[in-house]
C-alpha cells in the first residue's frame, strides 16, 4: 500500500510522468484533428471506413444497449453516474477523488462544448456540431476520475498503475464511443476526439486539485 499522501492524492505521484505524457498526446490529437474536420459536414475516409456514420447501423438487441449507454451521457443518466461515483469516493473517505469526479466531468464536458464551436464539425445539419463527441468525453472521464484514485489507494505501481489507468478510460471510451457510432449520433473521429478530450483534460485537473490541496495543508 502506497504513503498517505499517495493513498490521498487524485494523481499518484507515480504515474504524472506517463499520464503527463499521454495527456499531452491526447491534447495534440484534439488540436489535430479539430483542424482537420474543422467546418466540415460530412464524413471523413477513416469514418466511411469504419462505418456508415449517416444512419443507424446496428439492430436489435444491440440497438438496446446502444441507447442504454447513450442514455448514460445525457442529463438524467450523467447526473446519476455523478451522484453515484462522489458517494462512493465519500463513503471511502477520499475527498479529493470526489472533487474530481465533478471537476474532471465538468471542465472536460466544457472544453468539448467551447471546441465543438470552435471546429463547427457537424452531422445530420448544420445545427448539430459533432466533433467531438461530449457523450465519449463524459464516460471517459468518469473512468479515469476514477481509476487515477483508485491507483493510488491500492498502492499500484508505476507501470500497472499507469496500464490500469488507460485501459479503464478505453474501455469507458470505446463503449460509449461504439454506442454514439452505431446510432449515427457521431463520426468515429468524433469519438477519438471526445476520449482524446477527456485524456487531456481529467489528469491536468487532478494535478490541479493536488497542487491546491497541498497549498492548503502546508498553511
Amino acid at each position: 500500500m502506497g504513503g498517505g499522501g499517495t493513498t490521498r492524492s487524485a494523481l499518484p505521484p507515480s504515474l504524472r510522468r506517463g499520464i503527463g505524457i499521454a495527456a499531452a498526446l491526447a491534447a495534440l490529437v484534439v488540436v489535430v484533428l479539430g483542424v482537420l474536420y474543422a467546418g466540415h459536414g460530412e464524413p471523413g475516409r477513416v469514418d466511411r471506413w469504419i462505418v456508415d456514420p449517416t444512419a443507424d447501423s446496428v439492430g436489435s438487441p444491440w440497438r438496446r444497449v446502444a441507447l442504454a449507454l447513450d442514455f448514460l451521457g445525457e442529463p438524467a443518466g450523467a447526473a446519476a453516474l455523478l451522484v453515484a461515483a462522489v458517494t462512493g469516493c465519500l463513503l471511502l473517505r477520499h475527498p479529493r477523488a470526489a472533487v474530481l469526479v465533478v471537476a474532471g466531468a465538468g471542465l472536460s464536458t466544457a472544453v468539448t462544448t467551447v471546441l465543438k464551436h470552435m471546429v463547427g464539425r457537424t452531422i445530420h445539419g448544420e445545427s448539430n456540431l459533432s466533433y467531438p463527441s461530449g457523450h465519449t468525453t463524459f464516460a471517459t472521464a468518469m473512468a479515469l476520475a476514477v481509476a487515477l484514485p483508485a491507483t493510488g489507494r491500492i498502492g499500484l505501481g508505476r507501470a500497472a498503475g499507469t496500464s490500469c489507468v488507460l485501459a479503464a478510460a478505453l474501455v469507458a471510451g470505446a463503449a460509449m464511443g461504439w454506442a454514439e457510432v452505431a446510432l449515427g449520433a457521431h463520426y468515429a473521429t468524433d469519438v477519438l476526439g471526445g476520449w482524446c478530450t477527456a485524456l487531456a483534460v481529467v489528469p491536468a485537473t487532478a494535478w490541479l486539485i493536488d497542487r491546491l490541496a497541498g497549498r492548503r495543508a502546508g498553511r
